[in-house]
């Protein structure tokens, strides 16, 4: 919808011209460019080479699996509840702080997961991660 004002042999001025945002919006683009790479300059540097080892190794992660039957497996071998906090108590006691891995059965109960996550609880495990597909 165009408005007239005026003569009708004069024509108005009825499209916006968008060539001078064009031109402010690649200025502004081509600015922040240059200053993104001016405020994280890189230094240059050679860096002396040493002979220094790792002062201690990561830990492992320990490995505990629930199938469905509610059956409790260290890595692949299994084991009963009283023997898991047993080993949970060890792993806790080297000072290391390991990584418990837990895999539990899409239908285990939910009682299983939450007795191994007790047990590693009161061992004082604290970093303990849900491992799925």
């Amino acid at each position: 919808m165009a408005f007239q004002l005026g003569n009708d042999d004069v024509q108005s001025m009825n499209e916006m011209n968008l060539i001078p945002l064009i031109d402010v919006m690649l200025v502004l683009m081509i600015i922040f460019l240059l200053t993104a790479t001016v405020l994280n300059p890189t230094v240059p540097l050679d860096l002396p080479k040493t002979n220094a080892a790792l002062n201690e190794q990561p830990a492992e992660a320990i490995q505990i699996s629930i199938d469905k039957d509610a059956g409790i497996f260290w890595d692949s071998d299994p084991i009963s509840m009283a023997e898991l906090e047993v080993r949970l108590q060890q792993a806790a006691n080297t000072g290391k702080d390991p990584s418990l891995q837990l895999r539990a059965d899409k239908q285990s109960k939910y009682d299983s997961v939450a007795q191994v996550l007790a047990a590693a609880s009161q061992a004082g495990l604290t970093k303990i991660a849900f491992v799925n597909e």
